[in-house]
């Protein structure tokens, strides 16, 4: 990819060890491809080291099969001072047709940084047809809408006085999860997400097969080692007809000491599938404390906020 370029396509087969428990390629390894091609396109764009801040409204529209061809286009779409929002979009199919469709999009927002992890300025993204004026107004729409949705997740109290069921995986960070600055890649801290709320969706339904239909507000508030002690929870917050709302956080810090930072949240959303991969109605949860009540009301609110970004869309 030039220096500068505005676009970057990483194309490549999906292997039998991306498939999920649904047989299909997992919601979380599509987030991995999703990271990798923004990672691409912002490190093109400023000619330096780029970390991952936010990931929005990341809607699995159909699932990628193994052995699909897969297509992931990121496209420099606005820049800040020193920052990059990208809408990136993957696409799959058989690669003996070349028939690829569209299963996911979203935009993230990517920092530039220098060789001390400051953020640095980026050279500024200017407009040159119709396409772009339109693909950088949906940016700008979302700052708004993205920093509604941030405020609400954070005002939110998470403590032992909800009832509501949870998991919490807890390992170390593995050399193999190290990205081009010796943190841990972006995209693998989204499928431990991924990877969490399934558990969770699994113990909820009874059942393995459930596939993640969103997943949005992934905000990264600080970088997590190599070697770091990670505790991923996640927390049911609402059930709808057919669907899982779940709250999930991921902290880190040094094993010896015990100490975990927030360094990641998200919330995802589930669905539980019949024998041939239709949703089917989910099992309802209902809430019983103070603080259940009020993260019920908080993902709902979340919904109604994800339907204002989908109506505010300008993507062409």
């Amino acid at each position: 990819m030039p220096r500068g370029a505005r676009e970057i396509t990483l194309r490549f087969l999906a292997a039998p060890t991306d498939a999920g428990y649904s047989g299909t390629v997992g919601g979380g390894r599509v987030l991995e491809w999703i990271d990798k091609a923004g990672y691409a396109a912002a490190a093109g764009w400023s000619g330096t080291y780029s970390v991952t801040a936010y990931v929005g409204n990341v809607r699995f529209t159909r699932p990628v099969e193994v052995g699909d061809l897969v297509e992931a286009t990121a496209r420099v779409i606005h820049t800040g001072t020193t920052s990059m929002h990208i809408l990136v979009t993957v696409s799959a199919g058989n690669p003996r047709d070349g028939d690829l469709r569209p299963t996911t999009d979203c935009i993230m927002v990517f920092v530039a940084v220098d060789e001390h992890g400051r953020p640095t300025p980026v050279a500024q993204m200017v407009p040159e047809d119709e396409h772009d004026r339109e693909w950088q107004e949906s940016a700008v729409t979302r700052i708004g809408l993205r920093n509604e949705i941030a405020a609400a997740m954070a005002a939110q109290t998470y403590s032992d006085a909800g009832t509501a069921p949870r998991v919490v995986l807890r390992f170390l960070a593995a050399p193999t999860d190290v990205n081009w600055g010796g943190k841990v890649h972006g995209g693998i801290v989204m499928r431990w997400i991924d990877e969490a709320a399934h558990v969770l969706a699994t113990e909820w339904t009874g059942s393995a097969s459930n596939v993640a239909v969103y997943a949005g507000g992934v905000r990264f508030y600080r970088p997590l080692r190599i070697g770091h002690l990670v505790e991923v929870e996640a927390r049911l917050l609402l059930t709808g007809t057919s669907s899982m709302h779940i709250s999930v956080h991921v902290r880190s810090g040094d094993p010896s000491t015990g100490d975990l930072d927030l360094t990641t949240h998200s919330l995802i959303v589930f669905v539980p599938l019949d024998v041939d991969g239709n949703a089917v109605a989910a099992r309802p949860w209902v809430p019983v404390s103070d603080e259940d009540v009020a993260l019920h009301d908080h993902a709902q609110a979340l919904v109604e906020m994800r339907n204002e970004v989908d109506a505010e869309r300008h993507i062409p």
